[in-house]
């Protein structure tokens, strides 16, 4: 059964307040290109642009993440990466950075936890071998690339579950994920913004490290081999 929790729909975003900041422009176009002469048309001054977005970034994030807490489905997304026996993390693109955090951070307090990158893990060899213990967070963003698409849809098919971390409450992942977490990426900028998605990464291996058997044991152990590696200055 599928579960999601969505925050505000892309829109408008609150006023930054009497510093000359303006209103946030709303989700936009699809295309970087057309954001780009929506947003930043007349190419305006560093100051102005900084003002702009950091004015954005400072009202939306609060907003993003009130919702999640409220809403709840972070716990329960928490709680399917901790039950499962591989935990696999994928992203395309932009999105492969996200995946890259989260992956670091979950593989601190978490064995097993693979990212998917076709590189050192390929999509083949781990649609292979899906196990139902098998779970695969998936971070997809308009203007959702094919290779994310393509790899959850066959890695449910597999008998694996999905988490998807996405934009939009009709995003291609969301009718098949068991857990959706949908997150508003509003900006100021030609790029739409990391700002949340990050966050909301953040708080994904935070619960799942405090809830996992064992997590406080493995962080332990790997300070003490970082220490004997002399890994750090």
């Amino acid at each position: 059964m599928t579960s999601t929790t969505t925050l505000p729909r892309q829109g408008r975003a609150p006023r930054a307040g009497d510093a000359g900041v303006g209103v946030g422009p709303g989700h936009g176009p699809d295309s970087p290109d057309e954001r780009f002469a929506q947003r930043l048309a007349g190419r305006p001054s560093a100051e102005v642009l900084i003002r702009r977005v950091v004015g954005q970034e400072t009202a939306h994030l609060p907003v993003a993440l009130a919702a999640v807490v409220e809403q709840g489905s972070l716990p329960q997304a928490a709680a399917l990466v901790v039950a499962a026996r591989r935990r696999y993390v994928a992203g395309t693109a932009k999105s492969l950075a996200y995946a890259t955090l989260l992956a670091a951070d979950l593989s601190v307090g978490l064995s097993h936890v693979h990212l998917v990158d076709d590189a050192t893990v390929r999509a083949l060899d781990v649609l292979a071998e899906v196990a139902p213990t098998d779970v695969l967070v998936a971070f997809s963003f308009r203007r959702y690339r094919r290779e994310t698409v393509a790899l959850a849809r066959a890695f449910v098919a597999a008998g694996g579950t999905l988490v998807a971390i996405t934009d939009d409450e009709d995003a291609p992942l969301a009718a098949i994920a068991q857990q959706t977490v949908v997150v508003n990426t509003d900006s100021a900028s030609f790029a739409d913004s990391p700002t949340a998605v990050v966050a909301v990464s953040h708080l994904l291996a935070t619960l799942a490290a405090a809830s996992a058997k064992g997590a406080r044991r493995r962080i332990a152990a790997r300070d003490a081999l970082a220490a004997d590696l002399d890994l750090y200055l």
